[in-house]
């Protein structure tokens, strides 16, 4: 089954959620116009890590941003992976991902569950608890947000459903760049999945962040990946690939669970 997938690799305003929801629908839109099945924005793209002013800025109940996400899937008769958002839910902030499809209706949300020490995540932030699981032209897809590659026991998890493509919005700095494609290969080749991964560019008060957004198929290899400005590529997967790479070397049925922990 082939999937052509927008990457909307946006600069992210600090602190600034009307500028940044206002961002959002000339990328959808332009998907759109390029016959994309799915468009998929970068982590915490309302906000920033604006983090000690989530009381102010996070998306109560994350009301808005469904509210604009399932009005333009709708309109735009698109899937949209709304990368992830800052949200006050039930008296704590959340790092959320929703995901829309073309008629309107919540797919899947998550909430990040490793939360990032060195940007403050844990002390700001509570960690989510749930997997998550949706479909994409049929296809079987799961997400995760950023420093969750970093688990690749998560990742696993998360694949067992027979999952073909595993999407992963970020804000990746600049620093750690060649780890972040690294990483994004490494989970590709164990998980003989696809991989879908759209990183911010610009910069906040802390960091920069590098972009580098990209698609790597089941055996690591890079099929995109972008610079370190603002853009949008649209790209057609094949996601028969995946049975070809699990058919030739069958790495989930040769597991011994009983072994691990």
């Amino acid at each position: 089954m082939k999937v052509t997938i927008s990457l909307a690799q946006l600069d992210v305003y600090f602190g600034d959620p009307d500028k940044n929801f206002a961002q959002i629908e000339p990328a959808v839109k332009q998907a759109a116009q390029e016959d994309a099945d799915i468009v998929v924005f970068p982590e915490m793209w309302n906000t920033g890590y604006d983090l000690t002013r989530l009381n102010e800025v996070a998306d109560q109940n994350g009301d808005r941003t469904q509210a604009l996400l399932a009005q333009l899937a709708k309109k735009y008769q698109i899937t949209i992976h709304g990368g992830s958002v800052s949200t006050a839910k039930n008296g704590a902030f959340y790092n959320t991902t929703y995901i829309f499809g073309p008629d309107g209706d919540l797919l899947t949300s998550y909430d990040k569950v490793h939360l990032f020490g060195l940007m403050n995540e844990d002390k700001y932030l509570a960690a989510g608890h749930e997997e998550n699981h949706f479909q994409v032209k049929g296809i079987n897809a799961t997400s995760v947000i950023c420093y969750d590659i970093r688990f690749p026991e998560w990742l696993r998890t998360l694949s067992l459903d027979d999952s073909r493509i595993i999407f992963v919005p970020a804000e990746w700095p600049t620093a750690r760049m060649n780890q972040w494609r690294r990483l994004l290969a490494a989970r590709a080749i164990e998980n003989q999945s696809f991989v879908v991964a759209v990183n911010r560019v610009g910069s906040d008060p802390d960091n920069p962040f590098g972009g580098h957004s990209g698609i790597y198929n089941p055996m690591g290899d890079e099929i995109v990946t972008l610079n370190d400005q603002p853009q949008l590529k649209t790209v057609t997967i094949d996601t028969n690939e995946t049975d070809d790479a699990r058919g030739f070397m069958p790495v989930f049925e040769d597991r011994r669970p009983e072994l691990y922990r």
